[in-house]
């Protein structure tokens, strides 16, 4: 039996983007913090600033390893900022970093996680405008913390929320899931294990204009960060009281990352991505929507991996190859700490 006393504290689970993280959010920070513009939850705030609709978001990244295959820190805090605001329709204006050092903190690391922020806003085409530093003594953190927080613009032609999906609707993904997830955990010395998988963190900001001027009828993208495309498409069908239903034949995992969830009994939809995006999109533009996500780099192996229909038992459920279905709820522990 749990002991009581771990009910009143904070465990690595109420930071998985599952059910622990939702029901502090709804028990202790919605209560307290609640307001129009943060109860929708969604990637980004949408402000109204004269006549123009500003999306601001903010996020702290304390990945272990900080370096693993496919990037860094650096890059996931820039990467990651950019596609929350990517995602609800914003273009980047601007973006602060704010770093918490250890005291010991090799400074050829930092050199190579700050250039690596710099690389990633330039391909992002948006600057780091504001910042902020603080030092902790040797043992009161885990080398460096990271919080990006970013501005940008929503053109009036476009305005994505969540509640949007309705029956019909085609789900998109732009590329082979769970790859971030899975290079964190194979690069985890503790886990002794060899696999030949990189992280998929990337800026999606072009991607998504890409996406938009082909399909402008898009309800609504989510990057499926904590908690993997599971908990992004259970909030889009709670939020829109639909049913999504997603192909298993369909959804695009690579080899080596399949493998390595049988061998740890993980579920990939689960894992987090830092260079997708799910998109629901209206059945008649979802093959421009395609085409146009294709001929983008990061695009390159989209797919269509699901549909909406009215609500039934459940918000997710996954067809198998066997043509059975299982419902996907969503991650009630902690999967994989330390990811993003």
């Amino acid at each position: 039996m749990a002991d009581r006393k771990d009910e009143d504290k904070i465990m690595l689970a109420h930071g998985s983007g599952g059910r622990a993280m939702q029901e502090l959010i709804s028990s202790l920070l919605l209560p307290a913090f609640g307001n129009p513009l943060l109860d929708p939850l969604d990637d980004s705030a949408i402000l109204h600033v004269g006549g123009s609709d500003i999306a601001f978001t903010t996020d702290s990244y304390t990945v272990d390893p900080i370096f693993f295959p496919g990037g860094d820190i650096g890059r996931l805090a820039v990467c990651g900022t950019v596609n929350d605001l990517a995602v609800c329709g914003a273009q980047p204006l601007g973006l602060s970093c704010g770093l918490i050092l250890e005291e010991g903190l090799p400074l050829t690391e930092l050199e190579t996680i700050v250039a690596s922020m710099k690389t990633a806003a330039e391909e992002a085409g948006v600057q780091i405008v504001t910042g902020d530093t603080k030092v902790l003594p040797k043992g009161k953190a885990d080398r460096i913390f990271i919080n990006t927080a970013g501005l940008g613009i929503i053109p009036p032609e476009r305005g994505m929320l969540p509640g949007k999906a309705e029956p019909g609707d085609v789900i998109l993904v732009n590329g082979f899931i769970a790859d971030h997830g899975a290079a964190v955990m194979a690069a985890r010395e503790q886990f002794a294990l060899k696999a030949d998988i990189e992280s998929d963190v990337a800026p999606l900001n072009s991607l998504v204009d890409a996406l938009l001027a082909a399909a402008p009828a898009t309800k609504c993208m989510k990057d499926p960060t904590r908690g993997g495309v599971a908990g992004a498409l259970n909030e889009i069908a709670s939020d829109s009281e639909v049913s999504i239903f997603l192909d298993e034949t369909t959804i695009p995992v690579r080899k080596p990352v399949e493998s390595l969830c049988e061998l740890l009994g993980l579920d990939p939809l689960y894992f987090a991505n830092e260079g997708k995006l799910l998109a629901v999109v209206p059945a008649d533009q979802a093959d421009a929507a395609l085409q146009a996500m294709r001929s983008h780099p990061y695009g390159r192996d989209a797919v269509a991996v699901g549909e909406v229909r009215r609500f039934d038992r459940a918000p997710l459920a996954v067809r198998t190859a066997f043509g059975s279905h299982r419902i996907v709820g969503v991650l009630t522990g902690e999967q994989l700490p330390r990811i993003c």
